[in-house]
């Protein structure tokens, strides 16, 4: 429901309300004089039937002279009191709302409670309240990330540096190393640095997810060549890690996107493939025309990831690897970078895991308002 509705809504049921305040204070007014003119019909037609016409005549004289004037006076009173108490009921229900807002600065899992006629707001504090407390758990949980990130980059940071400096220093200090030992240690310091590298831009990925809002170029593109172009890039890594495509993609499936964007959430998809990955091992890649759209998906072989990871895969900063073995994964921007490229695209992304096989799935649509259009 959206807010205009919404609003429409409240308004609606505070008019029902307000009716029903005004009908029930005008229920209890005729009610109190239906009664108090019963009572004194009741009580002159009691002296009436006594048939004694002194006590008759004096009765009803002292009802014109004093009960008469009496009888207003009361009624009146009456009616003022009882619209009074009716007015200051809403008064009342601002005090209760009044606290349970007060509530909201510090919530708590204890819902607020109104009086029943202010269940609508009691249903939308509430939801303010819940949804307060949901933000406030994800931005601790987000801080907490964060904070470990810092704490594992110094550490991954550290080691790949500690291991440059080392070798390079054994080739300074050793006058007799071997030619080929030197050409070893020069190897291993290459990787470490390019280790440190990659780390190093994890960082100006950080900065830029930040504080950058991404906004898409969009362009007609051969998707089916895009990917194939891709598959032959990660040729080299799959082969270091003894690993094969399986490729699925038909020819000349073109769309309207953004070519570099869109490359790099795919980029970020197949990069966690290979990093999760068994050995010897086949990556699925494959590109089809759906209803709607086109649908791409990346599926590996490895190990079962748990409903519960599976629900913080694409949120910043996290990682499956949580042991930071230093010589793999990132920082745990890469799912949630490829999240955020692909809903610019006004698509969808979604991971499942089940028998040691995980799978993502890109849908993209036919036609959106930036013009995506599947020729």
């Amino acid at each position: 429901m959206n807010l205009k509705n919404k609003v429409a809504d409240s308004q609606t049921s505070y008019k029902k309300t307000a009716i029903k305040t005004a009908l029930q204070c005008l229920a209890v007014l005729l009610i109190v004089e239906i009664v108090l003119t019963t009572l004194n019909l009741l009580f002159l037609a009691f002296i009436d039937q006594t048939g004694v016409p002194e006590l008759i005549a004096a009765v009803h004289s002292f009802y014109r002279i004093v009960m008469i004037p009496f009888f207003i006076v009361v009624s009146v009173f009456i009616c003022v009191y009882i619209t009074y108490r009716f007015m200051l009921r809403p008064l009342h229900y601002l005090d209760d709302v009044a606290q349970a807002a007060a509530i909201l600065a510090h919530p708590t899992e204890v819902p607020i409670t109104l009086p029943a006629d202010l269940k609508n707001i009691e249903n939308d504090l509430n939801s303010v309240r819940e949804q307060t407390m949901e933000s406030r758990k994800a931005a601790q949980v987000s801080e907490k990330r964060k904070n470990d990130l810092l704490v594992y980059l110094a550490h991954d940071l550290k080691t790949p540096l500690t291991s440059v400096i080392g070798y390079l220093k054994l080739i300074e200090d050793d006058t007799t190393v071997s030619p080929e030992l030197i050409s070893k240690y020069a190897g291993i310091a290459h990787d470490k640095a390019d280790r440190l590298e990659d780390l190093i831009n994890e960082f100006f990925e950080i900065t830029r997810f930040s504080t950058t809002k991404l906004t898409l170029s969009p362009e007609s593109t051969n998707l089916s060549r895009m990917l194939m172009q891709i598959t032959y890039e990660f040729k080299p890594i799959l082969a270091e890690k003894e690993l094969e495509w399986d490729l699925q993609i038909p020819e000349n499936i073109e769309i309207w996107c953004d070519p570099d964007k869109l490359e790099r959430a795919v980029d970020n998809l197949i990069r966690n493939a290979v990093n999760y990955c068994f050995e010897k091992s086949a990556i699925l890649f494959s590109l089809a025309k759906t209803e709607n759209g086109v649908k791409i998906c990346v599926e590996n072989k490895g190990h079962t990831i748990s409903p519960e990871k599976l629900a913080l895969i694409f949120e910043q900063f996290y990682r499956l690897d949580t042991s930071r073995s230093g010589d793999t994964g990132g920082a745990g921007l890469g799912l949630a970078i490829a999240k955020e490229l692909i809903e610019l695209h006004h698509g969808t992304i979604s991971a499942s895991s089940e028998d040691e096989t995980i799978r993502f799935e890109i849908l993209l649509p036919v036609d959106c308002h930036t013009n995506l259009l599947l020729k």
